[in-house]
């Protein structure tokens, strides 16, 4: 087959464009060359050295103007198209990344550092970037199609992933990957973040050790699963651990943990499984502890309903912005449930279950906070009652435009810590004394 010339570059061409039409080209060639019987055998870094070569050889046979640089690159993108998630692996090797947003195949925008900016990445058109969304999807066992124009999904590195398709996304498909790292943020990372306190991380060490349910409550982007997945690391190896998810993205490091994830009903929307469903084959499942990634619907019933009946120290999210607003969720997702039950008889269960709520919130400038550490005390005639422990006061923002403020100990002991106590667990009285904690 003779070699199609590309001169690289031309007068009046434009550069970017004949790359990438040379990229097209190797990309097709090498699909064709490729035995797939063979490269089902290979595995990881073996694979991806042996079609280097064969790439290599392409770019031999086409009569280019490449300079080296330009000619790595271009062998980089075609192996990231055949093996790899396309104009997306450039972003995914960036660790400061902290989201990705896709809207449509050429507005692609990135979290960095706290902040939004435009991606220098885009896709050549609607199909390419559909190829890449079907690549996502298809490997944990999903799909999205115009039957199913909603899908989430996951990366290998646990991140998590979103994607809407026409008819319901007017201008191309869109993607937002909330990025996860192969390494998970551990608690002194959190300390030298200042996203919490040192007294703050006593206290949820010792709740976690003595098997206090706790809920995790915050906004979207403010860091619920990452102090999920951090608090987690204080849970005994000895425990047995179920975990429940809509998109699996928990990254927990005890060795007896089963994961389950729910299921979207197929082409001919039957075999769905939910998040309910789940939760109530768990309790058959000898549980010591139950984890659901967020509560968003009837399952919290269910999840309470365990937290009542011996799975002590479960932990989940839910989005609220105050602990208060999360008290008053679990009684709308309680009601979703279907079931008429009197708001006492309700918020007796909430209160029963619940031991502490632990509020995060995303401040000005893109620091993520624990802003409130909140003990449920009980019911006072119909009314939870709740005492804040820890709590974080914004004062204002800085020369860029970050919150400052003052982490606030007030001074309240909680009525848990005999039941700490108990459990071996003892934190200092002075832990609890009222004063500033830490000041941005």
């Amino acid at each position: 087959m003779s070699s199609v010339s590309t001169q690289l570059p031309k007068p009046g061409e434009d550069r970017a464009a004949e790359f990438d039409k040379l990229k097209q080209r190797i990309h097709s060639k090498l699909v064709d060359k490729l035995d797939m019987s063979h490269v089902n055998d290979l595995e990881g870094d073996v694979l991806r050295r042996e079609i280097r070569l064969v790439v290599e050889h392409l770019c031999d046979s086409e009569d280019t103007f490449l300079n080296r640089n330009e000619r790595d690159k271009l062998i980089d993108e075609v192996l990231d198209e055949t093996f790899g998630l396309g104009p997306l692996e450039m972003l995914l090797k960036e660790p400061s990344i902290s989201e990705i947003m896709i809207n449509g195949p050429k507005n692609v925008f990135v979290e960095n550092g706290g902040r939004l900016e435009k991606a220098d990445c885009k896709f050549r058109d609607n199909k390419h970037l559909m190829q890449i969304i079907d690549r996502i999807v298809s490997k944990v066992g999903r799909r999205v199609d115009e039957v199913c124009p909603m899908v989430d999904a996951r990366l290998p590195d646990g991140s998590r992933v979103n994607a809407i398709i026409p008819p319901l996304a007017l201008d191309g498909p869109s993607v937002t990957i909330r990025r996860f790292g192969s390494n998970p943020l551990k608690l002194e990372d959190l300390l030298n973040y200042k996203s919490l306190t040192p007294e703050m991380v006593m206290l949820l060490e010792g709740a976690m050790k003595s098997k206090l349910n706790v809920i995790i409550s915050g906004g979207t982007g403010s860091g619920k699963t990452t102090l999920l997945n951090t608090l987690s690391s204080f849970i005994s190896n000895d425990d047995r651990i179920v975990t429940i998810e809509d998109a699996a993205e928990l990254q927990l490091q005890q060795d007896h943990i089963v994961r389950l994830e729910t299921r979207p009903p197929n082409i001919e929307g039957k075999g769905k499984i939910s998040a309910t469903d789940l939760v109530r084959n768990s309790l058959r499942m000898r549980p010591d502890r139950i984890i659901i990634g967020e509560c968003r619907g009837p399952e919290t019933l269910d999840m309470l309903q365990a937290m009542n009946t011996g799975h002590d120290g479960s932990l989940t999210t839910c989005h609220a912005n105050t602990p208060r607003d999360a008290i008053a969720r679990l009684e709308t997702m309680i009601m979703m449930a279907g079931f008429e039950m009197p708001l006492r008889a309700m918020r007796a269960q909430i209160s029963s279950a619940v031991d502490m709520i632990v509020q995060v919130n995303r401040l000005s400038g893109g620091p993520r906070k624990v802003t409130a550490i909140t003990e449920v005390m009980g019911m006072e005639q119909d009314t939870i009652v709740m005492q804040d422990i820890f709590k974080y006061i914004q004062e204002g923002v800085d020369e860029n435009g970050r919150s400052v403020g003052d982490f606030i100990s007030t001074g309240i002991r909680p009525s848990f810590i005999p039941r700490m106590e108990a459990n071996g667990v003892r934190l200092p009285s002075s832990a609890f004394r009222e004063r500033v904690m830490l000041r941005d």
